[in-house]
Parts: C-alpha cells; sequence; structure tokens
C-alpha cells in the first residue's frame, strides 16, 4: 500500500467534543437551518445548546444583527465557558472518529476528518454549488471569532467496499457519544486514537479519485479563506484543513425539494395543463403524486393533483441540463409561466421534501399559491457527474436528511 503524501487528503486531529453526560443537551441542528427566532425558541431554558455558540445573536437583543461583531465576540465567549465548565472537552491526542445517524430504517456510517483546503483548491474536493459573498463572509467571521470550526461539512466518497468495511468494523464498540434528536434521528460518535488505524485510512482515502462537498458550501469556501488569510503564520498548520464528515455515496439519501408558485402567469387551469401537454403526457391522479423516477413531475392545482411525464425528447444531453429541476425550469417556469430566474423572482418558494406533500396542497388550498410541483429526488450520482464536469447545480436541487448535528466534534485551529 502506498504511503501517506506530505499533504495527505485527510489526517486526525484533536477534536473538541462534549462530555457524554452532556452531549444530548449540547447537539443542536446545524446553523443554516434555522431563523434567528427559530434558534432562539428552540435554545431557550438550555444554555448548554450548541446554539449559543453557533447562533450567538440568540443571547442579545431581539433585534440584534447576526452579522454584527458583537454576535461573534459572544460566541467566543459561550464557547469558552462551555470549555470552562468542562462541558466540552479536547481529546489529548489527534483521532479519527465515526459518525454514524440512524432515522427510522436508514442508516449511514461515516468518516469525521480533517480534509486538506489545498485539495479543495485544486478540485480533488468537488463541490457543485455557488456561494454567497455575505454567507461566506459570516463564516470567516466565526471561524476567526472563535478560533474554530464548528459546523462540519457533509461529504461523500465515491463507493469503495473497503472504506465502507474499515468504518462499520471500527463501530461495533459502545460508541463514545449516544444522542437521539427531538427530530427522531440518533447521532452516535466512535474515537478512534489508534495511529496505525489513522494510517490505514487515510490511504484508503488516498486512493478515491475525488471527494465531493454534498452540503456546506459556505463553511468550505470559508475555511479555505481563514487559510490563505492566515499562510505563512508561525506555529500549527490546522488552518489548512477544514471539518468534514465523509459518508459513502450510496448511503446518502436527497429528498425531492418541491416548488410553488404563486400564479399560473395569466392562465386559467386548463389553459395551463393545456401548455403542458406540449411537451408532457398529463394524467389525472386520484392520490398525491410523489415521482419515483426522473422526468417525472407532480402538480397540484385546486382541481387535484397531475402526473406530468416529460417527451424524452425534450430532455437535453449535458448533466445540468437533464436533471428534473433543469427540466421543470426549462419547460414549464421559464417558458409558461415568465420564471426565469428562480433565484431572485418573488413569485416562487421551495418546499423541502421533508416537510411532505402536504405541505403543497396547503399551499394551493390556503391561496397562497396557485400550483405546487413536486419532483423526484435527485439522484447522488447525477450530483457527483455535475462536479465532476465542473459544472453548478439549480438553486435548491438536493435536500439532505438526516442532517448533521452541530457540537459533537469540532476543529480547534491551534
Amino acid at each position: 500500500m502506498p504511503t501517506v503524501p506530505a499533504v495527505p487528503l485527510i489526517r486526525p486531529f484533536r477534536g473538541l467534543l462534549p462530555a457524554p453526560q452532556y452531549a444530548g443537551q449540547v447537539a443542536a441542528p446545524p446553523y443554516d437551518v434555522l431563523s434567528s427566532a427559530e434558534a432562539r425558541a428552540l435554545a431557550t431554558g438550555n444554555p448548554l445548546s450548541f446554539l449559543h455558540v453557533s447562533r450567538a445573536e440568540i443571547d442579545l437583543a431581539e433585534d440584534a444583527d447576526p452579522h454584527d461583531p458583537a454576535v461573534y465576540a459572544k460566541a467566543r465567549g459561550n464557547l469558552d465557558a462551555l470549555i470552562g465548565r468542562q462541558i466540552l472537552h479536547r481529546d489529548s491526542a489527534p483521532a479519527l472518529y465515526i459518525y454514524r445517524m440512524t432515522h427510522g430504517e436508514h442508516q449511514q456510517t461515516g468518516l469525521v476528518a480533517t480534509a486538506s483546503i489545498a485539495a479543495y483548491e485544486s478540485q480533488r474536493i468537488r463541490r457543485h454549488e455557488l456561494t454567497r459573498p455575505d454567507k461566506e463572509d459570516d463564516r470567516v467571521h466565526h471561524m476567526d471569532a472563535l478560533n474554530a470550526q464548528t459546523g462540519p461539512v457533509l461529504m461523500a466518497y465515491p463507493t469503495d467496499s473497503e472504506v465502507d468495511a474499515a468504518l462499520r468494523h471500527a463501530s461495533t464498540a459502545m460508541p463514545l457519544l449516544d444522542v437521539r434528536a427531538a427530530t427522531g434521528v440518533r447521532h452516535e460518535i466512535w474515537a478512534m486514537r489508534d495511529p496505525a488505524w489513522h494510517g490505514r485510512m487515510a490511504n484508503l482515502f488516498e486512493r478515491l479519485p475525488n471527494l465531493y462537498i454534498a452540503d456546506g458550501h459556505h463553511r468550505s469556501a470559508a475555511a479555505a479563506r481563514v487559510a490563505r488569510a492566515r499562510r505563512g503564520r508561525p506555529g500549527s498548520d490546522s488552518h489548512k484543513y477544514f471539518l468534514v464528515v465523509a459518508f459513502p455515496q450510496q448511503q446518502l439519501r436527497i429528498l425531492d425539494y418541491n416548488r410553488v408558485v404563486a400564479d399560473l402567469n395569466g392562465l386559467t387551469p386548463s389553459q395551463f395543463l393545456q401548455r403542458l401537454q406540449d411537451r408532457f403526457q398529463v394524467t389525472r391522479c386520484a392520490e398525491p403524486v410523489g415521482p419515483r423516477l426522473p422526468g417525472e413531475f407532480g402538480v397540484y392545482l385546486r382541481e387535484g393533483w397531475f402526473l406530468l411525464r416529460v417527451d424524452p425528447r425534450h430532455v437535453p444531453a449535458d448533466p445540468v441540463g437533464a436533471l428534473d429541476v433543469s427540466v421543470l425550469s426549462s419547460l414549464v417556469l421559464a417558458p409558461i409561466l415568465g420564471i426565469t430566474d428562480v433565484r431572485r423572482d418573488p413569485r416562487i418558494d421551495f418546499i423541502g421534501g421533508i416537510r411532505g406533500l402536504s405541505s403543497l396542497q396547503e399551499r394551493v388550498d390556503s391561496g397562497s399559491a396557485a400550483a405546487a410541483f413536486s419532483l423526484c429526488p435527485t439522484r447522488m450520482a447525477d450530483l457527483m457527474a455535475v462536479a465532476d464536469a465542473g459544472e453548478i447545480m439549480p438553486p435548491k436541487s438536493t435536500w439532505f436528511e438526516p442532517k448533521l448535528a452541530d457540537g459533537l466534534v469540532s476543529h480547534v485551529l491551534d
């Protein structure tokens, strides 16, 4: 087996973790899935919640700007307090960690490590999403203030039975941390401190062609910016790596990311359905339509549910254009409904599949939307094909579920 290069793709680190008896109180949803008001409500009565670190504006006035320097200072103070009270502690030696999430019958087991910023910048770690400067700035300020990366980036590695087996065999003992979140997701963490195991995992990852960011593009971009700003400083090189959890691609679960539109662009429902028949087979359905195959769509109007099947002749061959979210935009949203910029047009909204098809019906039945579209979930292989082509996924293409918890493992920048 080849030796690990001077700048390995992944490496162990001294994780910052909660003491086991406090892990359930510390663990929190990812910082970017909650509004300030939702975070404030969720953390009420729980001073140990990691939301006091990841969304520290909840400890300031309700009208506090989440990007005010006082918020980042408060986050650092809250983190220091958790460490000072020994709620959080730092591992004494470098480790790799195994992270398992179980939700119902779904289970996924991945590796927590730090990944090379150099590999990210050279596209060995591949991305598929545009980032917003303001959201990048927020994470840069957060990392700088805390001198730590506290939200892991969700990644996928291409199918590799040897890596899968190594993770499975190493996670048969009692976990170090075992938390069941209010969402019903079970989060388990194992700490692997054997240097020989570290070397084996590093070598196995070196032979993988690429890694793929699934969720966490702003965190990874911010980590790269922090690394560039600290380049050449004396001392530790921990800033050259960023916190990731890498799961096998076949275990990641992508849910549908559905759309609702406010109006039919001046068309009556019957006229709208007539226009759809130019490029789709349209079938009325008695039950809600949850598409299971690419090229299928559900549409809900006041008149009921309809199944759309696209004529394959209208689907382009390129990896981005062939995505269902692209097909819907190019064949329906833009030419029929006049929605040409889904990022900015206020007439469209997006609903994650975790909310169910009933949430689509409610939006239409309440009158807040004129039509709702259900989509087949994007496949992981399609996401990877887009990333391999150096292309960008359309907005709101993927909804990964379950979500990683913040606060269970953090990476201190020494």
